[in-house]
């Protein structure tokens, strides 16, 4: 029974530790496809700064520094207050 209990409770710690690194990869993958995104910007930091709000909403970059919007619907539709896009 021992041996049982402290299987289970190896095997969670493991799983958890395992998903508590995956919810911690989230800003690096915004950060790291964003600072691609935005290496050629005229404004880096605003770039940047509206790169990863929408990266966040998103979960997704498009790829190169300009364009391919395609690739992300949701990125390519967000809309600024004065119906701009928002994301670069």
């Amino acid at each position: 029974m021992k041996l049982v209990f402290a299987t289970v409770l190896l095997v969670s710690l493991v799983l958890s530790s395992s998903m508590f690194e995956i919810s911690i990869a989230g800003p690096d993958f915004c950060g790291s496809k964003c600072s691609s995104r935005c290496s050629k910007a005229g404004r880096q930091d605003r770039c940047m700064r509206f790169c990863v709000i929408c990266c966040g909403k998103c979960k997704c970059v498009p790829s190169g520094t300009y364009g391919n919007k395609h690739e992300c619907p949701c990125y390519k539709d967000m809309k600024n207050s004065k119906g701009n896009p928002k994301c670069p």
